[in-house]
This record gives C-alpha cells, structure tokens and sequence, in this order.
C-alpha cells in the first residue's frame, strides 16, 4: 500500500488509516480479526478516541506488540484544560501505553468549539502540557460538520497544529460552498505542512428512518465498485491518509480499494461528480 508523509511529523503513514470507531461496539475476537486484517496488509496508522465505545480496551492488548510498528492517534471530547487531561490519562491507561504519537481535540466542527478549545483554561492546554511533557509528540484537531473545513481553517491562525482531520468525499466535492473551504484548507495546509487525516470518505446516505444495516452512524457504500471510486476520489486530492468507516465489515473492501488505489483522471472525475446529486451529505440535524 501507498505510503505518504503525514506533514511536518515526517511519518510515512499508509494512505488508509486504520479507523478504531469500527472495533467499539464489537467484542474482543470481532475486534482481534479486523486489527489483524489491517496489521496483516501493511497499515500502519491507528486513530483511537474515547467516544468510540470500548474500542481503546479492544486495542489495548495488542500494543506490546505493535505500539513500535504504529503511528498512533487519539482524541479528546473534553473542552476543559482539566478533563482533557484527565481523560488523556484514561486512554493511556486503557491503551495500555505510555505516549501518543498524535493527541487531537475531537468533533471540533463548529467555531464555538474551536472557541471553547481554545479560551483560557481551555482543553488545547492539556493538549500543549502532554507535548511539553513528552507525552505526545504531535497535536492535532478534528471535526464534523459542513464547517469543519472553515473551522479548521481559523484554528490554524489561532495555533499551529501538526495534523487536521475533516471530511471529504465526492458527494461533499460537489457541494460549491464545501468544496471553496475544502480546497482552501487544503492549500492552507500544504503551505504550512500539516498532515492531512480524511473522513467520511465512503459516506453514503444518512440513514433517515430506514433500518441500520452497519455501525455507521451513516450509510456506507458497500459495493466495492463504488467504494473503489470513491477512495480514489480522496486519494486523488492532497492528503496524506483517509480513516477507514467504522464498520468491521467495510474495512476491508476500502483497504482493497486502497490497494488498488490509480489517480482519477480529470475525466473520471468529473464523471463521479455527476453521479453527486443521487446521494446525500451524512451531515443533517445537529451534524449539519
């Protein structure tokens, strides 16, 4: 698989990153196969957080054996100096490790987020005192939303984060407005050398009222032709890594897709683009 540098951290991270939401709601065998799968065919890079059930505890007995060969990424929710703290100890703890290549201020979309994050007494100093302690070494910020982009933009005038990590696919690239901020993120962080993490790269549909078929929070594409496309769609832009769906079932149809990975031709691309307004954005209600 494809290895690209993941910004000023110097990391040569596999173009898929090995998603954890996938393992927090599953049990310790379900768990044990999809890390081996991805150990198995070369990734490298683990993003990890809290909220993603008991997936630092399904991880956890694997890191006496892996924690040298990974790149590994958590999370925090908390938007205090205090609780971030705390609950960095907390993941450590469950991970069964004592560092953190990559700590992130989790689900920061929306700029009151980014404001709270980053008042006084606010959790990017948890986040700066791990660093300084040798805790992590690279800090980094992640959101949903449809002002992720934006959001993350601000955040980089406010403070110099190594890594970002926001969503992209086809569906949202054709959005005018998403693909301005997207693209200009983008730009923003080529210039300043910060690694770039996608999400929602295999986004589907929001579910609505229909019955969930995976562990998604959204509807995935699942047949491999339209997943192939659609990881193709990401890796073709300027990013360093795209973090696999957190189902178990589609982790290995976006690693094969990864595999398989040729950049979209212009053509190509403006194809899948046209094929835009049959899906949805994931992002409605309070994601939106």
């Amino acid at each position: 698989m494809e290895r690209r540098r993941l910004g000023r951290t110097g990391h040569q991270s596999t173009v898929v990153t090995f998603g954890a939401a996938a393992i927090g709601r599953v049990d310790q065998e379900v768990a044990d196969r999809a890390i081996g799968l991805a150990i198995d065919r070369g990734v490298n890079h683990f993003d990890i957080a809290p909220r993603y059930g008991d997936a630092e505890l399904r991880l956890g007995p694997w890191m006496s054996r892996i924690r040298d060969r990974i790149f590994l990424g958590c999370k925090t929710i908390e938007r205090t100096r205090e609780a971030a703290w705390a609950e960095l100890h907390r993941s450590l703890e469950r991970l069964r490790t004592d560092r953190l290549d990559l700590y992130q201020l989790h689900s920061v979309g929306k700029i009151a987020d980014l404001d709270q994050c980053t008042a006084k007494g606010g959790a990017l100093e948890a986040l700066v005192q791990a660093r300084e302690q040798g805790i992590v070494r690279w800090l980094g910020i992640t959101g949903h939303t449809h002002s992720a982009p934006g959001t993350h933009f601000e955040a980089l005038r406010r403070f110099d984060f190594d890594t970002v990590m926001f969503p992209l696919n086809f569906v949202l690239w054709a959005d005018t407005d998403y693909r301005r901020d997207a693209s200009a993120l983008l730009g923003e962080c080529a210039r300043r050398d910060v690694g770039v993490h996608i999400i929602k790269t295999v986004a589907k549909d929001p579910w609505g009222e229909r019955p969930r078929t995976h562990t998604t929070w959204y509807e995935p594409f699942t047949d491999q032709g339209m997943v192939d496309r659609a990881v193709a769609f990401v890796l073709s832009k300027p990013v360093t890594t795209l973090t696999t769906a957190g189902d178990v079932t589609v982790l290995p149809k976006v690693i094969e897709a990864a595999e398989r990975f040729r950049s979209l031709s212009p053509e190509a691309e403006t194809a899948l683009l046209g094929e835009a307004p049959k899906y949805h954005t994931p992002f409605v209600g309070q994601w939106a």
